[in-house]
């Protein structure tokens, strides 16, 4: 992949200022409550760092693993949690903090799990969202940012492991 290409779509001080506006938000939605935030592993990571530093309601932190068996660059549909939340979550607020919103599935089908354990009150929180890849009708609650389509890198999102590093996020080409 040649990263000499890269095109920048959201610099470092966009990004930082969008969090700030989330975080604001969501912390303006839980006054007065403590929340439960939900990492999905690995691409997150960094947004919800940022995220929580952000915030000025309690917050408690888990991470769950998904992954989506396909081909390529398609989801079969298929999610399996490799690794589980370790905190209940019953009677709790919850957020789910996510990196990428694509086809809807994986994010629809992690929902419906936590739904079953009976939380207070169940939200989403995605860095981006790809709305033009969507295969199933789902919205979140709270949006970083949109984009049509394309293959992004940095703050925290990856390709084959690489590029989670750079501050900001770009546009790789992957042909």
């Amino acid at each position: 992949m040649d990263m000499a290409a890269k095109e920048i779509l959201f610099s470092k001080e966009t990004i930082q200022k969008r969090v700030r506006e989330l975080a604001k938000q969501i912390s303006q939605d839980y006054a007065g409550k403590e929340l439960i935030l939900i990492g999905v592993l690995k691409g997150a990571f960094i947004f919800m760092a940022d995220l929580i530093r952000e915030m000025d309601v309690p917050c408690r932190v888990d991470f769950v693993r998904l992954a989506s068996y396909g081909t390529g660059s398609d989801s079969s549909g298929k999610v399996v949690i490799t690794k589980d939340i370790e905190i209940s979550i019953q009677d709790r607020d919850v957020l789910i903090i996510e990196d990428i919103l694509d086809t809807g599935l994986t994010m629809q089908y992690f929902v419906g799990c936590l739904k079953e354990r009976g939380p207070g009150s169940l939200k989403t929180c995605v860095f981006l969202d790809k709305r033009k890849r969507r295969k199933v009708p789902f919205e979140a609650d709270y949006t970083g940012f949109t984009m049509d389509d394309g293959f992004v890198v940095g703050y925290g999102l990856d390709f084959d492991e690489k590029y989670r590093f750079l501050p900001g996020i770009y546009v790789i080409p992957t042909g």
